[in-house]
């Protein structure tokens, strides 16, 4: 019989211990020794649905043999926060099991992890109230232990974070390789820790610290290979990774131009064919960003058709998956949604364990309002990502669309506690909460976004509606007054506050506000709202205009559309008895 899961082995329910955290264990240290001692005695289908962050956390726990070959697949910085939510989630879930009251002690907490200091951050929170507490230490009782510093082992350590999205550790890996080793003295190890570095800052968004790396690479170096990778990479940091104003496509062309010259120098001519092949593949982006559409399917066809005619069948799914999702998104752009959805199809076959295509694949299902296969989609992306907040956004909205307001409201609130700063997510709750009529809690939720981004326009926007709706004429015009100062392009700030103050029965302010909503914008609410500001004036013929319009207007809500229909009638009589 399996133990209960509140009885770990070797320790009382009131004590799990002292784990170390200190970063020179690595990332999530401590933490992820905490999982290994608890996660024998948990539910397995608990485990099981929290299994990829676990993993992740605690490659400990994974009991499947290490793969021969892994995917090259460079996970986005905000992974991490997605890691420690389903984590936090699972540690909170098995807490619930505890026979009474327990703690567990974390040490080094100062020096530990960026990873491990973002986890105890997400479990402190989801644990607060709970039978389980977290004491952290800054000290500790252990002496933390000393990295190798063998070249060879910070290689493998530096591949190993960067594969696992661990760019902080990443960082310091690197950097104390650097310091170790000369490119006079060892140019493949130096070489690995550059690009690495390189590769870290440029997740870190300190892209500019990247390019300079690159540069420096020149200046010490003739290596070909070492090169042609160099300038690959400066290509990618000038075409995607530079803040705006600091991307070139002119000079990523270059760059990528020198690489494919650099490339027919490569010996093996299977390597040389896929390395060309894929940085062909920069230049088609370039292509398509510059609305050569047609020249970057031509340039991805070519590629896919050298690639497989190279490989032998099943050879590198994850490398001809990504020639597949470029070409859809190539189609995407030509507006030939049935053979993007084709290639998106290829995709997911091939690659199976990339949420981002799932992502992409349900937003083309929702396009077409097959919302039961998008809902399939965004459920394997959350699993896969795992916990992605855009595919908990996007799922939230399917089912606010099927009348699920409950189930619609606890993703949109998932999506937040993992990206407090999704502002699209935060808004629709809050207009989510205003349906409901629940104004309390649409006002704390406005608010809660204001505290994770002051000023922000749109959440001036959505509180002043949330203050009207409370009977505070004052107070909301004072919000929406505020959000467009700060965005005048915001149509539904001038749309909301000639609401308010044609509430407060200012008609004239009200009008002014929506001729300036309607020279932003002719969709049909502002029209339809000047429509009826016209028409308190006795405007009627400018009036019947304004509806006129927005009844014309195409894929109208029904609802809108009904009330539309009935302010025209009725403007239209009354200008008929003038």
């Amino acid at each position: 019989m399996p133990a209960p899961p509140w009885r770990v082995p070797g320790v009382t329910v009131g004590d799990f211990g002292s784990f170390d955290c200190h970063r020179e264990r690595g990332p999530y240290a401590g933490v992820d020794a905490f999982l290994a001692r608890i996660a024998p005695a948990v539910r397995p289908r608990l485990v099981a649905r929290h299994q990829v962050e676990l993993f992740a956390v605690a490659p400990r726990l994974d009991p499947r043999p290490p793969a021969q070959e892994q995917p090259i697949r460079f996970h986005p910085a905000r992974r991490t926060a997605c890691l420690a939510y389903g984590v936090a989630e699972f540690v909170a879930a098995w807490a619930q099991t505890l026979s009474g009251p327990a703690t567990v002690r974390f040490e080094h907490t100062a020096e530990a992890d960026e990873t491990t200091v973002e986890l105890l951050h997400a479990l402190t929170a989801r644990l607060d109230g709970g039978p389980l507490r977290l004491i952290l230490d800054d000290g500790g009782t252990v002496e933390p232990p000393r990295m190798d510093t063998a070249p060879d082992a910070i290689r493998t350590a530096l591949g190993d974070s960067l594969a696992r999205g661990f760019y902080h550790h990443a960082q310091r890996l690197a950097q104390r390789g650097r310091d170790l080793l000369s490119p006079q003295d060892d140019l493949r190890n130096w070489w690995a820790y550059t690009t690495g570095l390189a590769t870290a800052l440029s997740a870190l968004d300190r892209a500019d610290e990247a390019l300079r790396l690159y540069d420096q690479t020149r200046m010490v170096t003739d290596d070909r290979r070492t090169l042609m990778s160099a300038a690959y990479s400066t290509a990618m940091l000038y075409a995607r990774h530079l803040r705006p104003d600091a991307q070139d496509q002119s000079r990523a062309r270059d760059w990528l131009e020198q690489a494919i010259t650099l490339a027919a120098g490569i010996e093996d001519p299977k390597q040389r064919l896929v390395t060309t092949v894929f940085y062909e593949q920069g230049i088609a982006l370039l292509d398509s960003r510059a609305g050569e559409h047609a020249r970057a399917l031509r340039l991805v066809d070519d590629g896919l058709s050298r690639l497989e005619g190279a490989l032998a069948p099943g050879e590198r799914p994850q490398d001809v998956a990504r020639l597949y999702h470029n070409r859809a998104q190539v189609h995407l752009a030509l507006g030939d949604r049935q053979r993007a959805m084709s290639d998106l199809d290829r995709v997911v076959a091939r690659d199976p364990g990339n949420s981002e295509y799932y992502i992409d694949r349900a937003a083309l299902h929702r396009a077409a309002g097959r919302t039961r296969a998008a809902s399939r989609d965004y459920d394997e992306a959350i699993r896969l990502g795992p916990h992605l907040p855009e595919a908990y956004y996007n799922r939230a909205v399917i089912r606010q669309e099927q009348d699920r307001p409950g189930l619609a409201a606890e993703d949109f609130g998932r999506a937040l506690a993992i990206d407090p700063g999704h502002l699209d997510a935060r808004v629709a709750l809050v207009n989510l909460h205003l349906e409901q009529r629940a104004l309390d809690r649409a006002e704390a939720q406005a608010r809660d976004g204001l505290a994770v981004l002051p000023d922000e326009p749109v959440l001036l926007c959505t509180l002043g509606l949330v203050r009207s709706e409370h009977g505070d004429l004052a107070g909301a015009d004072a919000l929406l007054t505020l959000a467009v100062t700060r965005a005048p392009e915001l149509v539904e700030a001038w749309t909301n506050r000639a609401a308010v103050r044609f509430e407060q029965g200012d008609v004239t302010a009200a009008l002014a506000d929506l001729d300036r909503a309607v020279a932003l914008s002719q969709a049909p609410v502002p029209l339809y709202n000047r429509g009826a500001a016209l028409a308190r004036l006795g405007r009627w013929d400018e009036a019947v205009q304004d509806l006129t319009v927005a009844l014309a207007q195409p894929e109208l809500d029904r609802s809108l559309r009904r009330d539309l229909r009935a302010e025209l009638t009725r403007c239209r009589r009354a200008a008929a008895r003038r």
